[in-house]
């Protein structure tokens, strides 16, 4: 049957491979009966869109292709020479993924910023199944077919003569939104080339949006801690000794939505109408067989609706909660309010009228829940983390440390003025196990294991937008000051939101220490594509065997099985055990180091 399949399947193929055949979009019901739209095979592809390579850029060019499809791409990778309305500048990508299709070819001319120029999938997906995203699928046609459809209005594509509309940049190339942390300058500033006007929180950090004309600010039009869309004017600078009463204030600040039409955007005004009947008691359609539970009964005896008039989504033949609460929602039925003669017994009626007139006063009143707005850091830490976890088969493994010796040796070197935490020498001792167990210091990329060439350890460190890793790069080769030193450098950076995509993007290894807050231990998720991290307890007094009182620390790492066996994560926590005991190693690689720089 199998080799029935493959032929049928390679005749279809070899017989409309030349052809142009349009893309038909089919019903909801019927997309898991065709194959070509099964999820199984096809993949959603992240849109790469035009950046604002300048303050002034609009539109630009595709110079020229610098990957090809299906060519890997590593962070730091150029992708394309782009032309904008300064020179040619090279567009970088940040994140590690696979370049899955070109949408907008090389040499096509006046690409609108915020348009989708091509489309990367993750390093562990299909690229030749690639599918537009449902996002970018109108925008992707925009520039061939309808370049009318995405133009701004008049009013926000021409400003009079001397004034400049600043749109929201694309800091980053999957950046599509952006929110103003902080305005560095006022308005009526002035601005010299290179001068930093606002910090923007984007996607992967806050990074600092700079101008590279000199003028007058004239007036912001998104204020600070608002969220905007990139192509979208945040401010307006004009000419020095330009009258600042004379700026025109454009009417539309944010980009149209390709194939946006009127009738689209238009209420529909017919729940408003359906509701009455919905909620009428003369209307209602008889209960159904469909089964549910006492929650859904009293939703529904509340609000005075049959089970005949919702349609269940449960299986099998269930009415679920969650399907009442979309029907009330959706056709805006109110709740009914019992009458006192409506009871059988005085007493009954008594307990529904108060039970009916506390739920209103509950409900009139102001609500006492707030909503916190997610930053887009933590929105995508949320999304990595949960494809973490839901892709990555993660193993534990865990070991007591005695730090008793560490302790001494720490104390020893704070009486000699070296400032030096527990977490340093964890730190040190981590990247000295890595050299001496290479299968743990590795990456997992497109489905095979990868040794890392350096030894970087990622440290965490929370912030009040999330959590974040700026890395210790070659950290087998540093002393314990030096680490000490670059960790707190780093630290510092990740909480005011300074630092650089290169000191957070990469790592070959993450450690995560909680025991600073009393956590005693626990277990983390490995960052892909790294294979592993370990998770540091803090020290806690017991006494052993022979009732002699000791400090132990618990260590957890977390680990992928698909590249890490069971011996390997063993082998790498015993060594790093024994140097934790032992820590005189650590401390000589300092005494070690400051003697070679006096030589």
């Amino acid at each position: 049957m199998a080799q029935m399949v493959r032929c049928k399947f390679g005749l279809f193929s070899l017989r409309f491979i030349n052809r142009k055949v349009p893309h038909i979009t089919l019903p909801t019901n019927l997309q898991r009966l065709c194959f070509h739209t099964s999820q199984i095979f096809d993949v959603k592809g992240k849109p790469i869109l035009m950046p604002s390579l300048s303050p002034t850029m609009e539109t630009g060019t595709i110079v020229k292709w610098m990957k090809k499809e299906g060519d890997p791409i590593a962070p730091g990778d150029a992708l394309a020479d782009i032309q904008t309305d300064k020179a040619v500048i090279t567009m970088e990508f940040d994140d590690e993924s696979i370049f899955a299709k070109i949408i907008v070819k090389e040499g096509v001319k006046d690409i609108k910023v915020g348009d989708l120029i091509a489309l990367v999938v993750d390093a562990d997906e299909d690229w030749k199944s690639v599918e537009m995203p449902d996002s970018a699928s109108s925008s992707a046609s925009a520039p061939s077919t309808a370049p009318a459809a995405t133009s701004a209005p008049v009013e926000a594509a021409e400003p009079p003569p001397g004034q400049q509309n600043v749109a929201m940049p694309a800091l980053s190339p999957t950046m599509t939104s952006g929110t103003i942390v902080k305005w560095l300058k006022q308005e009526g500033d002035g601005i010299e080339p290179g001068d930093a006007i606002a910090e923007i929180q984007t996607d992967k950090a806050v990074m600092t949006f700079e101008m590279d004309e000199e003028g007058v600010i004239a007036k912001f039009l998104v204020p600070e801690g608002a969220q905007a869309e990139v192509g979208q004017l945040i401010a307006i600078v004009v000419e020095k000794g330009m009258d600042l009463k004379s700026v025109v204030v454009p009417v539309v600040t944010k980009p149209a939505a390709a194939g946006a039409s009127p009738a689209a955007k238009a209420p529909a005004p017919e729940k408003a109408t359906s509701a009455p009947a919905a909620s009428s008691p003369s209307s209602k359609p008889p209960p159904s067989g469909q089964v549910y539970g006492l929650a859904v009964k009293r939703l529904l005896e509340e609000y005075g609706l049959s089970s005949g008039s919702v349609k269940g989504t449960g299986r099998p033949n269930r009415l679920l909660k969650s399907d009442v609460l979309t029907f009330i929602q959706s056709n805006n039925v109110q709740k009914l309010t019992l009458k006192s003669g409506t009871e059988s017994t005085p007493g009954a009626t008594k307990t529904a009228e108060s039970f009916v007139s506390t739920r209103t006063r509950r409900s009139t009143g102001p609500s006492t829940y707030k909503d916190l707005e997610v930053s887009n850091i933590r929105a995508v830490i949320a999304k990595r983390l949960g494809e973490s976890k839901s892709n990555i088969p993660h193993s534990y493994a865990s070991i007591q440390i005695k730090i008793d010796k560490l302790n001494e040796v720490r104390s020893k070197l704070l009486a000699d003025n070296v400032k030096v935490s527990v977490n340093d020498f964890i730190t040190k001792a981590v990247a000295h196990a890595l050299l001496e167990c290479p299968d743990i210091n590795c990456l997992y990329q497109n489905g095979q294991t990868v040794r890392a060439p350096s030894v970087d350890v990622s440290v965490a460190v929370a912030t009040p937008n999330g959590l974040i890793t700026p890395i210790v790069f070659n950290a087998a080769t540093k002393s314990l000051s030096d680490i000490s030193a670059n960790i707190r450098e780093l630290a510092v950076k990740a909480r005011e939101g300074k630092l650089k995509p290169q000191e957070f993007q990469g790592g070959s290894f993450t450690i995560s220490n909680l025991g600073m807050f009393g956590i005693s231990e626990f277990s983390a998720i490995i960052n892909p594509p790294q294979t592993a991290i370990l998770a540091v307890g803090t020290g806690r007094a017991e006494l052993d065997v022979s009732l002699t009182k000791s400090t132990l620390m618990t260590v957890t790492l977390s680990y992928d099985r698909r590249a890490i066996d069971e011996d390997q994560a063993a082998d790498f926590l015993a060594v790093l055990r024994a140097m934790l005991e032992e820590p005189t190693f650590l401390a000589v690689g300092r005494a070690q180091a400051k003697r070679y720089r006096r030589e």
